[in-house]
């Protein structure tokens, strides 16, 4: 799925930003998909993910909490689970080959980790996406930093004059690195936003510019 394909960034800030994504197939195994949806979000929380969400109904914030997403997961849901450690990376991986959940199951991150966590959960690789950066009028784009945040939002649901906002606010001491995560994430309605990794971000920008 490619909203979750082009997230900007180097080897050392991407290295904890993993995203699962699980759907069934329409017309073919969608109609009475729901518990194993739900399934996928509980092995998915033994493994302490960074946010979990549900692109067709919302992430944690809009559905009032985790335990609503779990409750309200539907057939034909598209759900996702981000991860910020390839240790909790494998261990869910074999934990879903151990589930078998019959579930298009797709991870996104670093290829070169993707297969690294693939080969020790004893997993192949089915298909690849690759993301092949941006092309055109790339002067007119946000600048890197920005952007390495606002792709963590695939839909562009999270606003670049809304990053500098809440970085701003962290320069002036009115948030935490950690509070304006949080409320960055709000807006991603697919609950795809790596929360840990946006803090590290702005606290690596705001320390750059004292």
């Amino acid at each position: 799925m490619t909203h979750t394909l082009h997230r900007v960034g180097n080897l050392e800030n991407l290295d904890g930003d993993y995203v699962f994504l699980c759907m069934p197939s329409k017309d073919i195994n969608h109609v009475g998909s729901g518990p194993k949806l739900r399934r996928f979000f509980e092995i998915a929380l033994k493994h302490n993910p960074v946010k979990i969400g549900d692109a067709r109904l919302g992430n944690e914030y809009h559905q009032g909490g985790i335990d609503k997403i779990l409750e309200n997961v539907e057939d034909r849901a598209v759900i996702q689970a981000v991860f910020n450690n390839k240790e909790a990376v494998v261990a869910m991986m074999k934990d879903l080959k151990e589930e078998d959940l019959g579930l298009s199951v797709v991870l996104s991150g670093l290829g070169d980790h993707v297969r690294e966590c693939c080969s020790k959960a004893d997993l192949k690789v089915h298909t690849v996406n690759q993301s092949l950066g941006r092309w055109g009028k790339t002067e007119l784009l946000p600048p890197q930093h920005l952007l390495e945040i606002a792709t963590m939002c695939g839909h562009a649901m999270v606003a670049v004059n809304f990053i500098q906002e809440m970085i701003d606010d962290v320069k002036k001491g009115r948030k935490t690195a950690e509070q304006a995560a949080e409320e960055m994430f709000k807006p991603c309605m697919c609950g795809i936003f790596n929360t840990d990794r946006a803090a590290k971000l702005i606290t690596a920008i705001v320390d750059s510019e004292k």
